[in-house]
């Protein structure tokens, strides 16, 4: 058994022949390798729900057939316990399997196994030989299959052939400054699976992350940072694709752990005032997508919904509508960015070790959160005589608790899953009065000539009409957060 460990990026096909040209490979000898694949499973798809993958793949004139385990990633960093062997024929030959790749593939299994999708692609190969380790570099041009079902495939991987895991992020690194590459988290296999319906792929929500007293508060810090890194991840296929407005905004919300935890940081004398002006930037370009997708989506449809005649704001409609496209344009263009990769590959790199320094967990995050409760109640105890900005304030204050208090949630199990259910309550009754204040300016924005003016008004009415009612029931809950005992006390 050998652990596969290795880094992916996709990579447009109009950025291949710059990485071909890339300095960092020039004058490295180089390979060319045309490889098939045939991937099996059960009808059921057994094994893909066990997380492995059984595969037979021709390397030149041979046949390999391989078992991998999915044992997830750290920082993009995907770690996976890997049996290989060379077949005499082109058949599967289960004799050959290892005890302990038999977990995975019991004879029940076995029996009913069957091709499922295959993989055909063009590999080039790269080796890259530093003090700190050696590196295969392979570039991947090809397509997976299953029937008529057919997806490109563009990505370079970054496998460690030997020393740590560091210097795959370093040459990742030396790769993005001279080729535009994004973070791929989706393997061959998955992507597969997904074509023949076993696998669908959705906006990434955030995750409890396993956190334990005995842990130190570095240690701690780490493992969140990673799990809102690996949701940020996660969530750039799609938004990319641009198919799916959640992709987006579950991104913004894995930015906002992001800069949580690296705001909670600086008590721990972690400080990385360059992530956190990155994070700035992705975030201000992600913004203004999401302010119209809410516009379009939600306060316009529900205007309309409520119109004799909703046609009246038919024209409004189609200028929001070409707003909101340049504005998602925008968001992908950030996506997509090298700024945002090499982001996430710094954050790799750095968080990928282990921590064993810091305080007591305990102590310190009840010394964290204590902070944000206190802003939050100085806000909340004169939210009746706050103006709009004033609300955003608190709106704020109450996410940045949320987060908090959510990072450390595994602490303190079921009295924290009641208090943070109402404090995600008053997060979306701020959030709505949030939205109505974006839709007032938005409104302005789109009328500057003055033709929708009627439409404009009857939007305008409606939020007015809604506001009263909306901000006496949010007010009641600010105070009731505010009163509530914390679960970490």
């Amino acid at each position: 058994m050998s652990i596969e460990i290795e880094l992916k990026l996709a990579i447009a096909p109009r950025a291949v022949a710059g990485l071909r040209r890339h300095a960092l490979l020039s004058g490295v000898p180089v390979r060319r390798d045309k490889l098939y694949g045939i991937y099996f499973d059960t009808p059921d798809f057994q094994l893909s729900r066990n997380r492995g993958a059984f595969r037979l793949r021709r390397e030149g004139y041979h046949w390999v057939q391989t078992v991998k385990l999915d044992r997830g990633s750290v920082g993009g960093l995907s770690m996976r316990p890997e049996y290989e062997v060379r077949l005499a024929g082109k058949q599967p030959d289960f004799a050959l399997l290892p005890e302990a790749a038999r977990a995975a593939i019991t004879p029940e299994v076995e029996a009913r196994l069957a091709p499922v999708f295959v993989t055909d692609f063009q590999r080039t190969i790269w080796h890259i030989e530093r003090p700190a380790g050696t590196v295969e570099v392979a570039l991947d041009l090809g397509h997976i299959r299953a029937g008529a079902a057919d997806l490109p495939v563009a990505e370079v991987e970054l496998e460690l052939k030997a020393g740590t895991g560091a210097v795959l992020f370093e040459i990742a690194r030396e790769l993005l400054a001279g080729v535009a590459m994004v973070p791929e988290y989706r393997s061959k296999a998955l992507r597969g699976y997904g074509l023949v319906g076993a696998w669908q792929e959705m906006p990434a929500k955030a995750e409890a992350v396993a956190l334990s007293r005995r842990l130190p508060a570095q240690e701690a810090w780490r493992r969140v940072l990673l799990s809102a890194l690996d949701q940020l991840g996660r969530n750039l296929p799609g938004l990319i694709a641009g198919d799916d407005p959640e992709y987006l905004h579950q991104a913004r919300v894995a930015v906002r752990r992001l800069r949580t935890m690296l705001g909670l940081g600086r008590s721990l004398g972690l400080e990385h005032d360059d992530w956190v002006a990155d994070l700035r930037w992705f975030m201000a370009e992600l913004s203004p997508a999401r302010d119209w997708d809410v516009f379009v989506i939600e306060t316009l449809a529900g205007v309309g919904a409520e119109l004799p005649e909703p046609e009246r704001l038919d024209d409004l409609r189609a200028r929001a509508g070409r707003a909101r496209a340049a504005a998602g344009k925008r968001a992908r263009a950030a996506a997509g960015d090298r700024r945002l990769t090499g982001l996430v590959l710094a954050m790799g790199a750095a968080l990928l070790e282990p921590r064993t320094d810091g305080p007591d967990l305990d102590q310190w995050a009840g010394q964290v959160l204590d902070r944000r409760l206190r802003k939050f109640r100085r806000l909340a105890g004169d939210f009746g005589r706050l103006d709009a900005a004033g609300r955003h304030q608190t709106r704020i204050a109450a996410k940045r608790l949320r987060y908090a208090g959510e990072a450390f949630a595994a602490l303190s199990g079921k009295k924290a899953v009641r208090y943070l259910a109402g404090v995600a309550a008053l997060q979306d009754g701020l959030g709505a009065v949030n939205d109505a204040a974006v839709a007032h300016r938005l409104l302005a924005a789109l009328n500057r000539d003055g033709r929708d003016a009627y439409a404009v008004g009857l939007v305008e009415g409606f939020l007015a009409a809604r506001a009263a009612a909306r901000l006496a029931g949010v007010a009641a809950q600010v105070a009731g957060i505010a009163a509530v005992k914390p679960y970490w006390r």
